[in-house]
Formats: structure tokens, C-alpha cells, sequence
């Protein structure tokens, strides 16, 4: 056992061990001594800051600034522990506005490594120099206007603390993180870093946007979403990532209040939440955010290294950001300049010789929504009559070559139409070679084998220059299927391609969280009794399960009731997953009811489920859609919240421009 400590009567400490104590708080590694130094340079009203950094910070850390400067008078108070101009009483210290108030950082810097400080105010004949500790002499100097701090050797006379320290490498990439988190809250003032002589970082005087590309990549200029919010005394703005552009670190994560970069679990919580529909598992979003307000309401005198905050009513402010953010990806890039998009007349310049009329409307409109009505027109690519022949050569009508594509529910039928000669529906003698995307559109294999029917040649689509320059409809109209996959539309822009499982899927999961939280109101689940109920074998935990927590089922649309110890009946499931297999979906609910609990999966756990429930409903792929359904799904997503991702965080269209087609095949070189 160790030795007990001997027994020391109690004393005041010197004033350099006060210091370097307060040191092993405040100056934790070299970046900590830049991240003092450049808060001290930007309350002095400094435009413009240099950074000169030696092995990682360890050897010399010399920070320039062209701020006010430091009176000869009053630069061995600036060494001195606890003498700042920024406070003087209580009510200054209750409202902050400046990044340093301690009055402490230069003292411990001091007092662990060798700190030279050259000031020279405005209306100074020439700098004034102190070297050491605010013990020092004041001699005259040479310098611009402005504030250089030199520190050289940290620890030098703490040796202990050195052996902390890693590599040169490792310490330089925690100053330059620093400087990086500081030079992007302020796009008004220039920085420079370098190392070891060598220039790394530069950045202009410019605008947000511009600092934030630079610091964060392109990558993350291409994929945000602005922000400008303001509620009373709160404002938020800034840029938001979009959940395409999330990383598998939450290194891209910036977030500021009144200028200083802060790491605080309610704001991070808030922000996280807001992306919760659009970004789940192990991805991290990115993002560049401020919010203002009173310093008043705002503590940040809680914890040395002021990188924690505390809100007099943290309730009020996490719910301003998570609503402010929210909003922002609830906005689609599509429909972002406007509202819902507005039916197009269907005289407005289409060229489609048999017009399209509502009771031609397949069955995707009632998967979308039970109450359903088309707000769309006809597609103003014209389709051509289209004939084809059988065996003995007698033509066939185009509403029986309609039929054959969509007859029934195109997403409901188990066995329907094969991609390239694939399987054998409705007892025909073949499968219909199908690559395109219903009518007009040959399959790539040929006719249909041994059915005696030859599938048409392709016919393209004419579109009308009103239609095309129409901007109520971004995601253009419906080309053609690819592949049983995507949506091939054209729009203004060029090419549009769309994910159709990914896009349904974000569409029925609004729809649900929707109808969900239309509880709330007192409005009832809407709901689709079966004809039939759909028994299977359940276990004992399953049965238990339903048995238990039949009302949290109500609540989400199912009425399931155990008829015997091993068997389940569903007899209801919400209307909006009619389509959907009624078992999987019984077994997906309650396996969530049971793991986490009936009131937690309608309250922490309800957005999974509901995305687990509209990715078993959504389209899947191989599933041949008419035009007038692809359409329907255009339609639908320009009308949808967040609709640019599933609820996976996966992109659900891409935009293709025409002048990237056009470099593709060298136009015009």
C-alpha cells in the first residue's frame, strides 16, 4: 500500500503552481493554446489572422492578428491571472458577448511554456514587446498594427505533462481542426495556417457558402440545404447536409451559438431527431449551423474549455432547431421553389392522339392513397396508335394491348409480365418480353415466345415545348421502365431517373407517420377489414404478444386475435398496406411491440416500424407499370415530404442534364 501523504498545514499556493494548475484544465494540448490565442484575436476586432505552428504546436505556436492591439501600460495585465477587459461585474458575465471572459488563458500559457507578446495599437508610434510572465519589462518593438503571440516549448518546464502529448502529426491535426472549426463561424475574417514553414489552409474574406465549401469539400457544397429561421429571440441559420451526402463519422458536424463552436447534447439531439425520417443506422449527417440569441438566455461559463453551453429553457430551443431543420429536408430539391405542384390542363399543347382520361386511372392510385384522385394529365409524349398482330395476322385492338399490361393491379399481381421473355402469366403460352415500361415499349428478347403475339417496335414520344417548359411538374413526365427498376422521365432539365421502390416506399411511410398522427386530432386509422382473415402458426411469445397489446395494434391498424395457442388471425390491417402480405407485415409489428414495448413503439421506436412496414408494401422491382403509373408515382413524389430519399437515407431520383448527355457522346467538340 502507498505511503499515507504527510500530514501539511494549510497554506496559500504561489501563484505560478495556481497557474499551472488552472493550465491542466485550460491548456490541455497545443491546440487548446490556439484555440485561446484565436478567440482572443477575433474579440479584438481582428480581419485578418496568420497561424505559424512548429512540430504540432509543440515547439512554437505564433498567432498574428491585425485586431486593436494591447496599450504598453496594460500588456503585463494581459499576463496576468484573472485581469480581462471583457467583464467587469455580474451582469456582464450574464451576458456574454465576447468568446474569452476568464481572464485566465494567457496566465497559464505562461506559466508552462515561454510566451512572448508583441502589441501595437492604432494610434501607436511602434509596437511594445513583454516576454515570460506579467513580471516582465515592456521594451519597444517593431510591428504592425495588431497583436502577435509567440508561445515556444510548451511544457518545457512541466515535463510530465509532455510525455502525454503524441505524435507531431497527431497534435498539428488537432490545431489545424481548431483553426478550421474557427475560420468557418467567421467567413468575414482571412486565416492563414501553416506548418513547419509550408502553408496548409488559406481562406479569403468571403461568404458562408464559400468557407464552408472549402473547409468541408465539395461534396458537401453540392448536398445541402440552406437555413434561416428566426422565433422571437431564436434565430438558426446556416446549411444542413442532405442525407445522400452522410458520412460513417460525425466529423462534418459544426455547430455554433453566438459564434462559439459548441458540442451540446441538446442541440445534437434536436438535430439528430430532425433526421431521423430521412437517415437511419451508423451514418452521420453534416452540417454548418448557427443559432442566435440573447446572451442572456444562455449560460457558457459551465465547464473550462467553454465548449458546453446551457439554455435557460432547453425544451423551447430544441424544439425551434429540430423544427427548423426538419423543415429544411423536408423540402425536396425538386419541388423546393414552390408549392405542390398544380395539375397541367390537358389541352396545354399535348400531342398524345388518344387523350388520357381519369377512368383509364390502373390500380397505383389506390396503393398511394385509398382516397386517391389523379391530379395528373396525360403524358405530352404522344402515343402513336399502337396495332399488332396474332398468328394468322388479325389485328389487335390498342385498349386489348393495354389490357395486357395493365389489367388488375399492376403491383398486386403475383405472376404478371417477365423481363425479357420471363414468366408465364394469366395462362397465356409465354411470358411477354417486356424491357420497356408498359405499352410502346418492345421487349429487348424479342415477341413472345410461343404465344403467337409479336411485340411492337418502340415508338418515341414527341414532347410538346409547352409541356416540357412547364415548371409545375420538375420531375417531368414518364418515359419508360429500366430493367423492372427505374423510372426513365424527361423533364426541362434533361433525364430523370427514379428508384420506383425507393420513391413508393418514402410515399407510403408520410402516408403512414400521417395517418398516424391524425390520432392525435381524433381522427380513427383508416383501416381494411379482410374478406378473409389470414391465419398462421404463431408461438407462444406471438400469441402473448397480440393478446397483450391489442390496443397499441389498434392504434396502428391491425385487429390480430389469437384463435387457438398456436394460431393468429389478422383481420385488419391499415388500409394503406391492403397490398401488402398481411402475415409479414403481423410478425414485423409484433416482433417490434415485443422487443420494445407497446408505448415506446408508438413513441421512440414508431418511426422504424413505420418504415419497416412501407418498404414490405412499397413496389418492388420486375413489376411492369403503365405510363399513366409512373406518372402517378412523379406526381405523388413532387407532392411528398423529404421524397429525395427512402427512409433509409437512400437517394430516390437523380437528375441527368441534357449537357452532360451532351459530353457523354461529344457534342459539339
Amino acid at each position: 500500500m502507498n505511503a499515507p501523504a504527510p500530514l501539511r498545514p494549510i497554506q496559500a499556493l504561489p501563484d505560478q503552481l495556481i497557474s499551472q494548475i488552472a493550465a491542466g484544465e485550460v491548456v490541455e494540448r497545443p491546440s487548446a493554446v490556439v484555440k485561446e490565442l484565436l478567440e482572443n484575436a477575433l474579440d479584438a476586432g481582428s480581419t485578418q489572422i496568420t497561424v505559424r505552428l512548429e512540430e504540432g504546436g509543440v515547439k512554437r505556436i505564433a498567432i498574428t492578428d491585425n485586431g486593436r492591439g494591447i496599450a504598453p501600460e496594460q500588456m503585463p495585465l494581459a499576463l496576468a491571472r484573472h485581469a480581462t477587459s471583457k467583464i467587469a461585474s455580474l451582469d456582464d458575465l450574464e451576458n456574454v458577448h465576447t468568446l474569452g471572459f476568464r481572464g485566465e488563458a494567457l496566465a497559464s500559457i505562461a506559466s508552462v511554456a515561454a510566451v512572448t507578446l508583441t502589441s501595437r495599437t492604432a494610434d501607436a508610434a511602434h509596437a511594445w514587446e513583454i516576454t515570460g510572465s506579467h513580471l516582465g519589462t515592456v521594451t519597444p518593438s517593431s510591428g504592425a498594427h495588431g497583436t502577435t503571440i509567440d508561445v515556444r516549448d510548451l511544457y518545457f518546464n512541466t515535463p510530465a505533462r509532455r510525455k502525454f502529448l503524441k505524435s507531431e502529426q497527431t497534435e498539428f491535426g488537432h490545431c489545424a481542426d481548431v483553426v478550421r472549426r474557427i475560420a468557418l463561424a467567421r467567413p468575414d475574417v482571412s486565416f492563414s495556417l501553416s506548418h513547419n514553414g509550408k502553408t496548409v489552409d488559406h481562406w479569403m474574406v468571403g461568404e458562408m457558402a464559400k468557407r464552408s465549401a472549402q473547409i468541408l469539400g465539395e461534396n458537401f457544397a453540392t448536398a445541402r440545404l440552406p437555413i434561416d429561421e428566426s422565433a422571437g429571440p431564436l434565430r438558426i441559420h446556416g446549411y444542413a447536409g442532405l442525407p445522400t451526402a452522410s458520412k460513417a463519422r460525425a466529423d462534418g458536424q459544426f455547430f455554433y451559438v453566438n459564434g462559439r463552436f459548441v458540442r451540446d447534447k441538446v442541440l445534437m439531439h434536436a438535430v439528430r431527431a430532425a433526421y431521423e425520417d430521412v437517415l437511419h443506422g451508423d451514418r452521420f449527417p453534416s452540417y454548418v449551423l448557427a443559432l442566435d440569441l440573447d446572451p442572456a438566455l444562455v449560460d457558457v461559463n459551465v465547464h473550462p474549455s467553454k465548449i458546453e453551453v446551457r439554455f435557460r429553457d432547453s425544451r423551447a430551443v430544441h424544439q425551434f432547431v429540430f423544427h427548423a431543420v426538419q423543415r429544411a429536408l423536408a423540402q425536396t430539391s425538386a419541388t423546393s421553389h414552390g408549392s405542390v405542384p398544380s395539375p397541367l390542363p390537358a389541352a396545354d399543347g399535348l400531342t398524345a392522339t388518344t387523350p388520357w382520361r381519369p377512368q383509364e386511372q390502373t390500380s397505383f392510385g389506390s396503393i398511394l392513397n385509398p382516397d386517391y384522385q389523379p391530379t395528373f394529365s396525360a403524358s405530352p409524349f404522344g402515343q402513336p396508335q399502337r396495332q399488332f398482330g396474332d398468328a394468322g395476322g388479325v389485328a389487335q385492338s390498342t385498349e386489348r394491348y393495354g389490357a395486357l399490361f395493365s389489367g388488375g393491379s399492376a403491383f398486386g399481381a403475383r405472376a404478371s409480365y417477365g423481363v425479357d421473355g420471363g414468366e408465364s402469366g394469366d395462362g397465356s403460352g409465354g411470358g411477354i418480353g417486356v424491357n420497356g415500361a408498359g405499352p410502346g415499349f418492345g421487349g429487348i428478347g424479342g415477341g413472345m415466345s410461343g404465344s403467337g403475339y409479336a411485340v411492337p417496335q418502340a415508338t418515341p414520344y414527341i414532347a410538346s415545348s409547352a409541356a416540357m417548359a412547364a415548371e409545375e411538374f420538375p420531375l417531368g413526365f414518364a418515359l419508360a421502365q429500366l430493367h423492372g427498376i427505374y423510372i426513365m422521365a424527361q423533364n426541362s432539365k434533361g433525364l430523370v431517373l427514379v428508384d420506383m421502390h425507393a420513391a413508393h416506399e418514402r410515399i407510403l411511410y408520410e402516408q403512414l407517420k400521417n395517418a398516424l398522427d391524425a390520432q392525435v386530432s381524433g381522427q380513427d386509422m383508416q383501416v381494411q377489414q379482410l374478406l378473409i382473415p389470414v391465419t398462421f402458426y404463431a408461438d407462444a411469445v406471438e400469441v402473448g404478444t397480440a393478446q397483450e397489446h391489442q390496443e397499441t395494434l389498434q392504434q396502428l391498424g391491425f385487429d390480430i386475435a389469437a384463435l387457438s395457442p398456436t394460431t393468429l388471425a389478422v383481420r385488419t390491417v391499415p388500409a394503406l398496406l391492403k397490398n401488402a402480405d398481411a402475415q409479414t407485415l403481423a410478425r414485423d409489428v409484433l416482433r417490434d411491440v415485443r422487443e420494445f414495448g407497446g408505448s415506446r413503439v408508438l413513441i421512440e421506436r414508431r418511426n422504424e416500424l413505420l418504415g419497416t412496414l412501407a418498404c414490405h408494401t412499397a413496389v418492388r422491382a420486375n413489376r411492369i407499370l403503365s405510363v399513366q403509373e409512373m406518372n402517378a408515382l412523379l406526381r405523388q413524389m413532387e407532392s411528398t415530404e423529404r421524397a429525395d430519399q427512402c427512409n433509409h437515407g437512400r437517394p430516390t431520383w437523380v437528375q441527368v442534364e441534357i449537357n452532360a448527355l451532351d459530353k457523354l457522346f461529344l457534342r459539339g467538340q
